[in-house]
C-alpha cells in the first residue's frame, strides 16, 4: 500500500486533509475500481461518475477539519433511503424513489461522506446467504465460488474487494455479521435505536438496525458516532449514548459456551479456528468463564419460528396479494407462513422472551461480553442454491437471537483458514455497550496481523487513543476556561494539561451568555444543522475531574460533545432555556474570535 492508495476511512481522510490526495481523486478511483471489478451484482444502482467526482470538488469549500468523513466514498444497502436512488429492496415491483435521505444518509453526508451507489441483498433483507436477489449474485471477495453472505451481500463485498472503505447494512439476524466474517472485514452491529431507521424498508420492524461495514474497528466506530442519535423521525429511535474507545480492560472477562454447546455441523476447520481464537483472547489478557448457551439457541429459534415472521409478511402483503411472482421463491415461503400467525401465538412467544431475556440478563451479571463463532461454518453458492433454507438457517446459529435479546454486536475477523475461507469472531454484549466492544475488538484484530479485505493490505498500526493513562479524564472546554482566557487558572490549579486544539462536529450552535466574567454556550443541535465550534481538550486527575466539575455553576452542564473526527469527549453545554436573552454567536466560530472581535468594538 503506497500513501497514494490509502484504504481505511482513517487513511483516506488523513490524506484529504493533508492535500496528498484529493476527494475528487478517491472517488474516481473508486468508479475505476468498480469496473475492474466487473461484477454487476453488486450494484443495484451506481451514481454517474461525474455527478460524484462533482460533490467531491466542491468539498474542497468546506473545513475539512470538521468533517469527519471528508471525500470518504459509501454504498449503501437498497433498502435504506438515499435521495437520487430509487429504493428497490432488491424487489423491482417493489421500488420507488425516496424524497429525501433515510437519516443515517443524512448525517453520513453532513459529515462529508460521497454516497456512489446503492448495493444488493437478499429480497427484503430476508437471508443470510446473499443468493436470493434477482439482480444477481454478488462474488464474494475473498473466494468466488463462496456465497457473498447476506443479506447485505453487496454492502459487505463492495468493502471487502476494496471498492469502498465504508458502507451501510442491515441487521435484523445476522445480516450486518455474516457477510463481515465471509469478507473478512469488520461488521458493527449497533444497540438497537443508536441509529435511527427512519428510512429503512422494515424486514422486522421491532428489532432492524442499520449496520456498518469497514476495514477496521476503528473505521467501523467511527461511522457509528457519525450516525448515532437519537432521531424524532424513528418511534424505535434511544437515545442511547456512544461511550470513548478506551485501553484494553485489566480484568476483561468474556463468555464461552459450556463443553459440548458448540455448534460447527461437522466443520473441523472453523471448530479448530475458534479455539485458536480463544487462545488469543487469553493470550491479550482476558479470562474466558463459561456460560450456559441453550437459552440463547432457544431465543434464537423463536425469531423464524416466532410471530416475528410476521413482521416480514406486514411489509409485503399487498404485493404477496397483488403480484406473488415478484417476489423471490425462497422469501415468499418464508414470508406467507406469516400471515397464519395468531395474536395467541404472538403473546405466547412474548412472554417467554421476556423469561430468555432475563436469564440473558443473569448471564452477564458477571460477564463483560460473549465471544461467538460469528456463523458455524461456510458454504459455496452451489450448496446454497441446492439447499437453500437449510443451509441459511444453519448460518444463523450464533446470531438469531441478538436482537430479541437487546444486545450489542461486534463481527471482527479472526484467521485465515488453510483452505482460504475467512475466519471470524463476534463479540456481543447487553445494549450500550457497543464502546467496550469496540476497545476490545480493535485490540484483538490488531494482534491477528490479517490483511483487511480482500486485496492483501496490511492492518496499520492502532490509533492512539485520546485519553492519556487511566487515571486521567479528558474535557473539553469551548469559553472562559480555553488556554489564555479569564478562568483558565481553574484548570491550571486542578494540574490540567492542554491535550489538543480541535472543533466539535458541525452539530452546536455558540451564544455569548449575559455572565461575569463574560462566558458562552453551547448547544447541541440536530447534526448538520450547527456549525464546527473551536474548542481545546484537557485532561485532569479523576479526582480533579471530580471536583472541577462540581464547581460548575447553572446554566452550564457537562455532557457528551461530539469532536469533528467522530470522537465523542465530556465538555461544557448549557441549558437551553436561558438562551432567549443570549446572543447568538456561531458564526465567529469560536468563544477566542468573538472575544477579539468585541475587544476591537
Amino acid at each position: 500500500m503506497g500513501a497514494e492508495q490509502p484504504e481505511t476511512i482513517a487513511a483516506i481522510v488523513a490524506a484529504h486533509r493533508a492535500g496528498t490526495v484529493t476527494p475528487a481523486q478517491t472517488v474516481a478511483r473508486t468508479y475505476q475500481r468498480i469496473r475492474d471489478r466487473n461484477d454487476p451484482a453488486i450494484f443495484i444502482s451506481l451514481r454517474d461518475e461525474k455527478d460524484a467526482i462533482a460533490e467531491a470538488e466542491k468539498l474542497a469549500t468546506r473545513d475539512a477539519a470538521s468533517l469527519p468523513l471528508y471525500g470518504v466514498p459509501v454504498a449503501v444497502k437498497d433498502n435504506i433511503d438515499a435521495l437520487g436512488f430509487p429504493t428497490t429492496a432488491a424487489c423491482p415491483a417493489f421500488s420507488y424513489t425516496p424524497t429525501h435521505d433515510s437519516t443515517a444518509v443524512e448525517r453520513l453526508r453532513a459529515a462529508g461522506a460521497i454516497i456512489v451507489g446503492k448495493t444488493n441483498l437478499d429480497q427484503f433483507a430476508t437471508g443470510l446467504v446473499g443468493v436470493r436477489s434477482p439482480y444477481g449474485i454478488p462474488k464474494n471477495s475473498i473466494r468466488e465460488d463462496l456465497i457473498p453472505g447476506g443479506s447485505s451481500s453487496g454492502s459487505a463485498v463492495a468493502v471487502g474487494a476494496g471498492l469502498v472503505p465504508l458502507s451501510l447494512g442491515t441487521d435484523t439476524a445476522g445480516s450486518g455479521r455474516v457477510p463481515a466474517m465471509l469478507n473478512n472485514i469488520v461488521g458493527l452491529k449497533p444497540s438497537l435505536g443508536m441509529i435511527s431507521t427512519a428510512g429503512l424498508v422494515p424486514a422486522c420492524r421491532t428489532l432492524d438496525c442499520i449496520s456498518v461495514f469497514a476495514l477496521t474497528v476503528d473505521d467501523a466506530a467511527l461511522a457509528l458516532s457519525v450516525m448515532a442519535g437519537p432521531d424524532q423521525a424513528d418511534p424505535f429511535s434511544r437515545d442511547r449514548p456512544l461511550g470513548a474507545i478506551t485501553p484494553f480492560p485489566v480484568n476483561l472477562r468474556l463468555g464461552v459456551p459450556r463443553n459440548g454447546q458448540l455448534i460447527f455441523f461437522g466443520d473441523k476447520k472453523a471448530e479448530a479456528a475458534y479455539g485458536d481464537a480463544l487462545k488469543r483472547w487469553t493470550a491479550l489478557g482476558a479470562e474466558l468463564v463459561e456460560f450456559d448457551l441453550e437459552p440463547f439457541y432457544e431465543t434464537a429459534r423463536l425469531l423464524y419460528e416466532g410471530p416475528w415472521v410476521a413482521e416480514r409478511y406486514l411489509v409485503i402483503k399487498d404485493l404477496l396479494a397483488s403480484a406473488p411472482d415478484s417476489i423471490h421463491p425462497v422469501t415468499r415461503e418464508i414470508t406467507v407462513a406469516g400471515a397464519r400467525l395468531t395474536a395467541a401465538d404472538t403473546f405466547s412467544a412474548l412472554y417467554r422472551l421476556q423469561g430468555l431475556r432475563k436469564i440473558a440478563e443473569r448471564t452477564f451479571a458477571n460477564i463483560d461480553a460473549l465471544v461467538l463463532p460469528t456463523a458455524p461454518t461456510a458454504y459455496t453458492t452451489a450448496q446454497v442454491l441446492a439447499n437453500p433454507i437449510e443451509l441459511n438457517s444453519r448460518l444463523g446459529t450464533y446470531t438469531n437471537f441478538v436482537n430479541l435479546l437487546d444486545l450489542c454486536g461486534l463481527a471482527v475477523p479472526a484467521s485465515m483458514r488453510t483452505d482460504g475461507i475467512p475466519f471470524g469472531i463476534t463479540l456481543l454484549a447487553p445494549a450500550g455497550r457497543d464502546a467496550l466492544l469496540a476497545s476490545i475488538g480493535r485490540v484483538f484484530h490488531a494482534d491477528t496481523k490479517l490483511t483487511v479485505g480482500a486485496k492483501g493490505v496490511a492492518q496499520a498500526p492502532m490509533a492512539p487513543l485520546a485519553a492519556n493513562g487511566s487515571d486521567e479524564i479528558p474535557i473539553a472546554v469551548v469559553g472562559a476556561h480555553l488556554s489564555g482566557m479569564a478562568l483558565n487558572g481553574e484548570l491550571q490549579v486542578l494540574n490540567g494539561r492542554l491535550i489538543e486544539a480541535t472543533k466539535t462536529a458541525p452539530d452546536y450552535k455558540l451564544y455569548a451568555l449575559r455572565t461575569t466574567p463574560p462566558k458562552p454556550g453551547m448547544l447541541r443541535v440536530e447534526a448538520g444543522t450547527g456549525a464546527s465550534i473551536e474548542l481545546e481538550i484537557w485532561s485532569l486527575s479523576s479526582s480533579a475531574f471530580g471536583k472541577f466539575v462540581n464547581a460548575i455553576p447553572a446554566p452550564m452542564a457537562i455532557g457528551t460533545v461530539r469532536l469533528a473526527d467522530g470522537r465523542s469527549v465530556k465538555g461544557f453545554l448549557v441549558e437551553p432555556e436561558v438562551l432567549s436573552e443570549a446572543r447568538e454567536i456561531t458564526a465567529y466560530g469560536g468563544w477566542r474570535k468573538f472575544m477579539a472581535e468585541a475587544a476591537k468594538a
